[in-house]
């Protein structure tokens, strides 16, 4: 674990593996920058290793990325900030693979493909961008879209492992019959779903799932996707690159964007009472949950990390999570269970 002068992020163990990862890591999906189906516009590479360097030094020891995000450039960008921190602070490493662009149209929905020799030139070709000999965490980001069994590509997986070439093999977006598929055959490490106060449908079923499989669980979207953070806008929406895949999603336009502002407009006393921000509280709430490891937070500048970093240490009162349940119910915002099914310290 890593400290800044004045703090210590909690870590805690991730399900049954041996990593102990801070409760916030550092997600590089919108580092990938613009080009691509689900981009997030232009990015300026220094900006993105500036940003993943501070979120290195102030205590956060792990980063989320994919070979999908930015078709290869988000690894491309986190293997030079890798190269750039010495070896005893570098952060640990996650990755995704199983999505496969057409690259001659890359505004295409990539093809889910979890065919095993795909997915074994995928992670090939991830640790070369990434600059590194093992993975720590490797992950399968969709489910296979090519007829393949989960059987298959799950045994292809354990191999990896056997291999040397990755620590721990975990699955995002999976639902339970999936997961107690793969279960069967190895322990699944990790899942990986979205999760957040307007997504949180993920907590009625495959984060229960997990906490009674010991199956380590890092949230994505967290602040669904820029949305529950202090400063956005339905201004903001309007000034977007027009390759900012948040453009098409149902939650950017209304009738479902000034409802999610208004909760968003709700956390802003919770946060003022701890005197943080609306973006540290939205992700706090997730780390509430029982059976939630960590939360994958995205940023795009250094400033941009001081803004929700502080979640890592935050602990909202039974009357914060009481406060929230009351805007869930009033804004009519998302959907899914409403609070946390134990007891917040007061």
């Amino acid at each position: 674990m890593r400290t800044t002068a004045t703090t210590t992020l909690e870590t805690r163990r991730l399900g049954t593996t041996d990593l102990e990862i801070t409760t916030v890591g550092f997600g590089a999906w919108a580092i990938g920058g613009g080009g691509w189906a689900y981009g997030w516009g232009p990015q300026d590479d220094e900006g993105s290793i500036a940003a993943i360097r501070h979120a290195v030094d102030g205590g956060i020891n792990w980063i989320d990325t994919a070979a999908i995000y930015g078709l290869g450039h988000s690894e491309e960008v986190v293997g030079r900030a890798l190269r750039e921190i010495p070896a005893a602070d570098r952060p640990h490493i996650f990755t995704k693979g199983g999505m496969v662009p057409d690259r001659a149209r890359p505004y295409e929905d990539p093809q889910r493909n979890l065919k095993p020799d795909s997915i074994r030139r995928e992670l090939e070709a991830s640790l070369r961008r990434l600059g590194v000999e093992q993975i720590d965490l490797y992950q399968f980001h969709w489910p296979d879209g090519t007829a393949t069994s989960i059987e298959d590509s799950w045994a292809e997986m354990v191999r990896f492992v056997e291999e040397g070439k990755v620590r721990a093999i975990g699955v995002c977006n999976f639902d339970v019959p999936l997961l107690e598929r793969a279960e069967a055959l190895r322990h699944v490490d990790t899942l990986q779903p979205p999760f957040s106060l307007i997504r949180r449908d993920p907590g009625a079923d495959v984060i229960r799932w997990a906490a009674a499989q010991g199956t380590g669980v890092i949230v994505y979207s967290p602040m669904q996707s820029g949305i529950l953070t202090d400063t956005f806008s339905a201004e903001r929406v309007a000034a977007m690159a027009d390759d900012d895949w948040r453009r098409r999603s149902p939650y950017f336009v209304e009738p479902e964007l000034s409802r999610n502002l208004a909760l968003r407009d709700a956390l802003r006393p919770i946060a003022e009472r701890h005197d943080t921000s609306v973006a540290a509280v939205a992700v706090a709430w997730t780390l509430a949950w029982p059976g939630v490891t960590g939360a994958i937070v995205g940023a795009r500048t250094a400033a941009q990390v001081d803004g929700w970093i502080g979640a890592a240490n935050l602990r909202l009162t039974a009357g914060d999570l009481a406060t929230i349940s009351e805007a869930l119910w009033t804004t009519g915002a998302g959907s899914g269970p409403i609070e946390p099914k134990r007891s917040a310290s007061s």
